[in-house]
């Protein structure tokens, strides 16, 4: 499952003819209008479904998936992800990442010490906060340039200057 990224969460049903609520997981929104299928992961396997249409309400992604014609149908993916293999993802500027590459990534200071494991990425709106995991406690980074000095995702590390009061 390492090639696939997830790029929303099913959080209900919407209306009677299949359409469901997506709270979307990326940051490029407009990325829903591009596709084509998508992946269901559940414990019996992948399922591939065609997306139908696509349109926006306030913060949420309203889908038709070509498939899913009743609200039952639609019911029966609350709480689903939405992926998409990685080869179909949006390509990213040199400053931007995946969170799932950044996940469980080590994490050093600039003086080469090492400060813990990142744990989780919270959205804040005027940026991301990485949160790591150190031996004492949990550490808030913001994910700024003054702050995120180097990301190495094929090394799995991050260097991080800590200001004041970090």
């Amino acid at each position: 499952m390492d090639d696939y990224l997830s790029v929303g969460k099913i959080t209900s049903a919407y209306g009677v003819n299949g359409e469901v609520k997506v709270f979307p997981l990326t940051d490029h929104l407009d990325r829903f209008y591009d596709l084509d299928y998508v992946y269901i992961f559940e414990e019996t396997g992948k399922t591939s479904l065609n997306v139908e249409t696509v349109r926006f309400i306030k913060n949420l992604v309203i889908v038709k998936f070509k498939e899913i014609n009743d609200r039952n149908e639609a019911e029966k993916l609350k709480g689903k992800l939405i992926k998409i293999k990685r080869d179909n993802a949006v390509k990213l500027d040199d400053d931007e990442y995946f969170i799932k590459d950044l996940l469980n990534m080590k994490v050093y200071t600039d003086d080469q010490k090492e400060l813990g494991i990142l744990k989780d990425v919270l959205k804040t709106g005027a940026n991301d906060v990485y949160v790591v995991k150190t031996d004492e406690r949990d550490i808030l980074i913001p994910a700024i340039k003054d702050v995120i000095k180097k990301v190495d995702i094929k090394e799995r590390k991050m260097t991080v200057h800590l200001l004041e009061g970090l």
